[in-house]
């Protein structure tokens, strides 16, 4: 069992935010606790990720907002980060926010640097935080599957997250994804000569 690292953005995520129903549904789960959820300082925020990716090696990374931003971020410093898998959901744009939310400023710019992982990045058409085409954009940057939720906002409690039985699914999905990158088929080979057998 890979467990989760649930990894919130900037406010955190309260009681009700799909994150924390999915951490209190998966087996060890784990969320990524920061000192201060209101003032966010990358340097700070990437060593807590670091130090819990490497207690809990190989887990499905579970981030929103401002969380998307930071996985990238940890595995631009660090590539062999032990994070087995990450779900990205509307990730904050933290190169066009910073008037209104000023504390987004030292996470940018944002890393476009192909993550050492599987990663699906799940965004939304009317994101008040990122436009569809920059979470699209990012996406190809990052190497990562794209989902496009259509008009669900910020995927928070805001916008009805709440429960949200997909998160499950696609957690799932990674998993079985780092599953297969860790132990890919063993190839065929004909009992009589021992050789392998071309894939059809």
């Amino acid at each position: 069992m890979r467990g989760a690292l649930i990894i919130p953005g900037l406010h955190g995520s309260p009681d009700g935010h799909w994150q924390s129903l999915l951490q209190s549904h998966t087996p060890f789960a784990r969320r990524v606790e920061q000192d201060d959820w209101d003032a966010p300082v990358l340097d700070r925020w990437v060593e807590r990720l670091l130090s819990s990716a490497d207690a809990n090696p190989g887990a499905i990374a579970v981030a929103h907002s401002l969380g998307c931003i930071l996985i990238a971020h940890a595995a631009l410093r660090v590539p062999d980060i032990k994070i087995g898998g990450a779900l990205l959901v509307a990730p904050a744009d933290v190169e066009t926010n910073t008037d209104a939310f000023p504390q987004l400023r030292n996470f940018a710019p944002m890393p476009t640097t192909s993550l050492p992982f599987p990663s699906i990045v799940v965004a939304s058409s009317n994101d008040p935080f990122m436009s569809l085409q920059r979470a699209r954009m990012l996406a190809r940057s990052w190497g990562s599957d794209f989902v496009n939720m259509g008009d669900a906002g910020h995927i928070n409690i805001a916008s009805g997250y709440g429960a949200w039985p997909a998160a499950h699914h696609l957690v799932d999905a990674l998993t079985a994804k780092a599953e297969s990158a860790q132990h890919p088929p063993r190839p065929l080979r004909n009992r009589t000569t021992g050789k392998r057998v071309p894939a059809s």
